[in-house]
């Protein structure tokens, strides 16, 4: 990320220009948030029509691997596929906070 400049030693042209290019970053930024979320709704609701179609034929949308892998993050024998990349500090039920308790 770009350090912030010195607003001291700008004019007033370049803090103009400067927060209009930021306008259009921010924007560029949320339209690309909105994508992700469409593409996150889509996604959802095919796991959703897939899981309602294994209901329907009496399957279970569950397997033993799942409650294997939950038994496990409840447990403390494995990590969330989605923490793997925090730092081991930030990760939820660790750190200060939580030696603390």
């Amino acid at each position: 990320m770009d350090t912030f400049p010195d607003l001291g030693a700008l004019s007033d042209l370049e803090l103009k220009d400067m927060i209009q290019q930021l306008t259009e970053d921010e924007q560029d930024v949320s339209y690309q948030r909105r994508i992700l979320h469409g593409k996150i709704d889509i996604l959802r609701a095919e796991l959703v029509n897939r899981l309602r179609k294994k209901h329907e034929r009496g399957e279970s949308a569950i397997s033993g691997a799942d409650v294997q892998q939950l038994t496990d993050i409840l447990s403390g024998k494995a990590i969330p596929e989605d923490e793997e990349d925090l730092d081991p500090d930030h990760r939820p039920g660790s750190g200060p906070s939580a030696e603390a308790g």
